[in-house]
């Protein structure tokens, strides 16, 4: 399994990015997918999760109505979308792989005990 995270980088206060997450070598229609973050010398903490049906979302409290995110099955791709960018939200984030075949399809965990697979990360570094 492997999963590819692109689209960090630098970004001023207020302004976005997009995240990419391209899975392969798994069925990922089977996978409940989520993003996490760490800070230096914070602890990984959960940013959002998608059922693998994609109908199904979770946030955090603090990024609600800032992030978004979304899956295509059919490019094996789940997205973050980062809108209204904050100095504290500078962070490695990490995409993970939640195998949940045998779950509900709106199934989704902000746990990251659950998460059976993870990406190398993608530094966000956001400037005020």
């Amino acid at each position: 399994v492997q999963l590819q995270a692109s689209g960090g980088g630098l970004a001023q206060a207020g302004g976005s990015l997009r995240l990419s997450c391209a899975a392969s070598k798994l069925t990922f229609s089977s996978y409940a997918m989520g993003w996490f973050r760490q800070a230096p010398g914070q602890e990984r903490e959960f940013v959002a999760a998608i059922s693998r049906s994609g109908c199904s979302t979770h946030y955090a409290d603090s990024v609600k109505g800032r992030f978004t995110i979304s899956r295509d099955n059919a490019k094996n791709t789940v997205y973050l979308q980062l809108n209204s960018l904050k100095p504290e939200d500078t962070a490695v984030y990490y995409c993970a792989a939640d195998f949940a075949y045998r779950s509900g399809s709106n199934y989704y965990s902000s746990n990251w005990a659950d998460y059976d697979h993870w990406g190398q990360g993608t530094l966000v570094t956001v400037s005020s």
